[in-house]
Formats: C-alpha cells, sequence, structure tokens
C-alpha cells in the first residue's frame, strides 16, 4: 500500500486539502489530526450481572436501626 502525506484543514465539516492535491473520487484517506481535542469521553459502566441468578439471596441486607 502505497502512502502520501497531504496537510489539510476542516472547513464547514470538510477536509479541505491545502495546496494542489489531485485524488480519486471515492478514494481511500486516513485523517490523523494531531492537535484536535476529542472532548470528554463519555463511558457506560453496565451493571454487573450474576451468573447464577438463585445466588440473589447471598446478597441480600438487612438494615438495623
Amino acid at each position: 500500500m502505497k502512502v502520501t502525506a497531504y496537510e489539510a484543514t476542516i472547513e464547514n465539516g470538510q477536509v479541505k486539502i491545502l495546496g494542489t492535491a489531485s485524488l480519486p473520487e471515492h478514494a481511500r484517506v486516513y485523517i490523523i489530526a494531531p492537535d484536535a481535542d476529542p472532548g470528554p469521553t463519555r463511558l457506560h459502566v453496565r451493571s454487573p450481572r450474576l451468573v447464577r441468578p438463585e445466588d440473589a439471596r447471598d446478597f441480600i441486607k438487612e438494615v438495623i436501626a
């Protein structure tokens, strides 16, 4: 696979290559943004599941006031 690097900017959500470059229509490109801020990371923590639901009785708590 041959690789060529072009400098580009983003304008209105579109990649604009600086200078002259001729790429074929539908060319596959890879964008690397070294100065981009990805923003806050969203994490999704799933609730734990018991392998054997009948073991749920082991987790019953008693509240004493």
